[in-house]
């Protein structure tokens, strides 16, 4: 394993989650960085991405001005600050890392995937 994603769990609507993802092996300094989630009966979709820098960030938009992507400049560590959470926000959360080193919302652009974390929103 890679990519080790955490921090989920039961909240309820407003409250607020931090989500970790630790990278084992090896780092991901030169790499984006970017978190997905799925939902049951859904498709995986797009969160957020970092720059491999993190001086570029990406949003879904219906998770702008709630969540934060952030990361360390170890190149080990890249985080998801979820704010005033909905209950449309419960997923499996994934933590990706990109092939490339600028922020992308592409999912194919990803070649290490974390196993996932669950968030769950009652209302």
């Amino acid at each position: 394993v890679q990519l080790q994603a955490s921090g989920g769990g039961l909240v309820q609507a407003g409250g607020s989650l931090r989500l970790s993802c630790a990278a084992s092996r090896r780092t991901f300094s030169n790499n984006a960085m970017g978190w997905f989630r799925q939902a049951p009966g859904k498709e995986r979709e797009f969160v957020a991405a970092i720059s491999w820098r993190g001086g570029s960030t990406l949003y879904t938009d219906s998770v702008k001005g709630r969540f934060t992507i952030s990361r360390d400049s170890a190149g080990k560590t890249v985080y998801l600050q979820m704010n005033s959470l909905k209950p449309e926000d419960t997923a499996v959360y994934y933590c990706a890392a990109a092939r490339i080193s600028m922020a992308t919302m592409r999912n194919r652009l990803y070649d290490y995937w974390g196993q996932g974390t669950l968030v769950t929103v009652s209302s």
